[in-house]
């Protein structure tokens, strides 16, 4: 009976440790991957880092703005009026990670590639504190042109957009880009990060 009771404890104790060790080898291969398992889960993930992945450039730029006189009083008479404003504004570009679908993503056991969207110019902006009229000439006899400042505002704005696209802020919000969601998807358990623009790979090596 003593027997029976002693080998019915050791079956007992070895189901236990069977289903544990079971258990255990599940867990594992489910936790010792990726964390992420599909593609829909690690689009949605990444969409979270859209603020992140966004690059502003700060740039000054002198604008003049003229206004010609009214040709029909006759030029001798009038002169332009002139302005001439110190601008600083807020160029702002990124990846739009919203515009990410699962078919964008590739996964391979640890290795997974992403096809992102191209990089472009979100926002640009004066910044009303550093932006003011230096110099103001008004014409004889012409009167006060209330629509100048405001031309000259939005020709400082369409500048410093071209000026931030022409130095880089395009290539600079892509690298930015692929950086963060580096990291993002390395911390996540993907050892091999590739990102893909058209056709061409851009094979990153994840900073550890």
């Amino acid at each position: 009976m003593r027997m029976l009771k002693t080998l019915g404890m050791m079956a007992l104790i070895f189901l236990i440790f069977a289903t544990g060790a079971w258990l255990g080898f599940k867990l594992l291969a489910r936790h010792g991957g990726p964390q992420m398992e599909n593609t829909t889960t690690v689009v949605q993930q990444i969409q979270t880092l859209a603020d992140l992945v966004t690059v502003k450039y700060v740039m000054q730029k002198v604008v003049i703005e003229t206004a010609p006189p009214d040709t029909t009083l006759g030029q001798f008479f009038q002169g332009e009026n002139r302005l001439l404003l110190l601008a600083q504004g807020n160029v702002k570009a990124g990846i739009n990670l919203k515009r990410l679908q699962p078919g964008d993503v590739t996964i391979s056991g640890k290795k997974i590639i992403i096809h992102l969207p191209l990089a472009e110019i979100t926002d640009a902006y004066l910044d009303e504190k550093q932006t003011k009229v230096i110099d103001w000439q008004r014409g004889f006899m012409r009167s006060f042109d209330k629509d100048l400042e405001t031309s000259a505002r939005q020709a400082a704005v369409d500048d410093i957009r071209r000026s931030a696209r022409d130095a880089g802020i395009l290539r600079d919000a892509a690298e930015r880009a692929r950086l963060e969601l580096a990291v993002f998807l390395n911390r996540a358990g993907y050892e091999q990060v590739e990102f893909t623009e058209r056709t061409e790979a851009i094979p990153l090596e994840v900073p550890r």
